[in-house]
């Protein structure tokens, strides 16, 4: 799905409430405040790869506020990766700010009150994804909010450089190539964040961070080996098993329900993928899941669905989309 929205054909006086419902519609309620209402220019495009999209936004100075009285009706939890072009951007959520230039992006949580402003005339590129597929791929997601990461080198690089081709590739990608790409997207997102080096010193300590950032990435490795338990993870990350549960102590989880949580993660991107013609049943067995039934009602305390109503979900959306 593709959609295109401008002021330059909406009345003057209109043209405030129209970006307001445009905004909205294309992330989640904010409170908009115009230096010219009634003068303001602004033109936004949103692609739809699977459940990412991406937007195009340029538009006249502006300042959008996320507030508490957004979180009455708001939804699952999303964040924005914010990419400008042109002109840069200020931005504020729990207690810390950055200004982002041309050449780099951040992260942006909506279940947080935030100030998000630009004093000039911007072009951005935003990439919209949910919570749960950002948090599925790394450890506490919000922790790297108002971090200005690299967006032209390296692996932030090659993120950005996708997030601008895709838009003009898509009109000949079938829904299931948008929906696998989408995941790709948020693949490098994520490889662009871990490249960073802050990402290892956010936690309690620089070695502590380190060990647990190996044990993630050997869990994500093996999530499909059965025998994936905590002795086997900490010999091979080379620690003891008693400091493999401190280190999921420190960020209030435990290594079993981590673990669980990552293969839940997997069967449900598994069950939204066209091209997946595994049974639900097969799906879960090839994650970890041997007993159907628990594997059934964990997936419904986690996304809210059965996993059959889930992947007839999915497949509607994408019949609409």
């Amino acid at each position: 799905m593709k959609t295109s929205i401008t002021t330059s054909a909406t009345r003057a006086p209109d043209r405030s409430r129209h970006w307001h419902e445009a905004i909205a519609s294309a992330y989640f309620p904010l409170d908009l405040r115009f230096r010219e209402a009634d003068r303001f220019s602004g033109d936004l495009t949103t692609w739809q790869f699977g459940d990412v999209s991406i937007s195009r936004l340029t538009c006249d100075a502006l300042q959008y506020l996320r507030l508490p009285h957004h979180f009455r009706a708001a939804r699952e939890e999303e964040f924005l990766v914010t990419v400008p072009a042109k002109a840069e951007v200020f931005f504020s959520q729990c207690g810390r700010e950055v200004t982002c230039r041309p050449g780099g992006f951040f992260l942006e949580r909506s279940s947080e009150p935030y100030q998000f402003s630009h004093s000039e005339a911007a072009d951005m590129w935003v990439l919209k994804v949910e919570a749960d597929a950002l948090g599925g791929r790394m450890r506490a997601p919000d922790r790297f909010c108002t971090l200005q990461f690299e967006a032209d080198n390296g692996a932030g690089g090659l993120f950005t450089d996708m997030l601008h081709l895709l838009p003009a590739r898509f009109d000949g990608m079938t829904q299931e190539a948008r929906t696998t790409v989408g995941r790709q997207l948020v693949d490098l997102l994520v490889l662009a964040i871990k490249a960073d080096d802050r990402v290892l010193t956010s936690g309690n300590s620089t070695v502590r961070s380190a060990h647990l950032a190996r044990v993630e990435a050997y869990v994500r490795a093996n999530l499909q080996d059965f025998r994936l338990d905590p002795e086997r993870i900490a010999g091979a990350c080379g620690i003891s098993t008693r400091y493999l549960h401190e280190l999921f102590r420190d960020t209030g989880d435990t290594i079993r329900n981590w673990i669980r949580i990552q293969r839940l993660s997997a069967c449900r991107e598994a069950l939204a993928d066209p091209g997946n013609v595994q049974t639900a049943a097969e799906i879960a067995y090839s994650w970890g899941f041997s007993d159907q039934t628990q594997f059934s009602r964990a997936f419904k305390a986690q996304f809210g669905l059965p996993p059959g109503e889930y992947r007839a979900m999915a497949a509607k959306g994408r019949m609409h989309g």
